[in-house]
């Protein structure tokens, strides 16, 4: 039954037969009846399929991080008891944030894989959030806030954000004194974190919904629309440095601090013992990729 649950986590993550039969080296048929076998088993369907689509159904999600865990238990189990006198040997697939992920994290990966030539990687850069245990990841790094049940977390480095917007625009937008005044303004929203923003005031956390006039899911994109004067946005103060340097970008409201982040490694809970897991958290953890490129960066 393994070789069947399998088939069906590699389809519900990659969404069609036939990528899941590329991603086992199996022929798309295969996979279809190691599904179907498994339906059986359960007396229920997991998928609802048509010409176009094929989507989890409601047992379907149900099981999915059920099934998921207990495989990564298996796996675990079957890995027994790891030689520290050996070499670090397995695979991973890791999840990053596009930008952090070619500016820094990206070198870091290479330079753990080129130590470690038994380990395999698959490097993934996307910004949306993502639950690891879910969509068969070892390990996601991120900074967004979402938590997931049986994943655990690794802060790496403090996120610092800051919210910035042109001279060209400020000089033509009303004035901003408050948060609560950017419902008066044109915003740039970054994907992952939406037209909801959060600050600290000496009364606890506020939320503002802004209306975004531009929305995009690169954060240097984000920046170079502030430069133009398109509106206010929230960019990472490590990616904003420069411009603010120069005066093409000004910081607004630094006595209302956005809401801090934290730089972090979500792990499965069933694979967090992994050797080759474990290594590269530490990897990570002593790398200080932010913090020795950036000094603002704290942990």
């Amino acid at each position: 039954m393994l070789i069947d649950i399998k088939a069906f986590l590699v389809t519900a993550r990659t969404g069609s037969f036939s990528a899941a039969a590329r991603a086992l080296g199996l022929a798309p048929s295969v996979v279809t009846k190691r599904i179907g076998r498994l339906e059986d088993e359960i007396g229920s369907r997991l998928f609802t399929r048509s010409t176009r689509n094929l989507a989890l159904t409601s047992e379907g999600e149900r099981l999915r991080p059920r099934l998921q865990a207990l495989v990564g238990e298996l796996e675990e189990a079957l890995h027994g008891v790891h030689d520290p006198s050996s070499s670090i040997s397995g695979h991973l697939r890791i999840k990053v944030p596009t930008t952090v992920g070619s500016m820094f994290v990206g070198q870091s990966i290479a330079d753990f894989r080129a130590a470690n030539p038994n380990v395999t990687i698959e490097l993934m850069l996307m910004d949306r959030s993502l639950n690891p245990l879910e969509e068969g990841v070892d390990i996601a790094l991120g900074a967004l806030p979402q938590s997931f049940t049986s994943v655990l977390e690794t802060p790496l480095c403090h996120y610092p954000r800051v919210l910035v917007a042109s001279p060209n625009y400020l000089q033509r937008s009303v004035r901003l004194q408050h948060p609560s005044d950017l419902a008066e303004h044109d915003c740039l929203a970054f994907v992952a974190v939406g037209p909801t923003w959060s600050f600290e005031t000496a009364r606890g956390r506020i939320h503002v919904d802004v209306r975004s006039v531009f929305t995009t899911n690169d954060s240097r994109v984000l920046v170079a629309a502030a430069e133009r004067g398109l509106g206010i946005a929230i960019v990472a103060e490590f990616l904003a440095r420069r411009s603010l340097a120069q005066g093409s970008l000004v910081r607004l409201l630094p006595e209302f601090p956005t809401a801090p982040l934290w730089f972090k490694a979500m792990v499965p809970r069933s694979k967090a013992h992994k050797p080759e897991v474990v290594a590269l958290v530490e990897h990570l953890r002593a790398f200080q990729f932010l913090t020795e490129a950036y000094p603002a960066f704290s942990r």
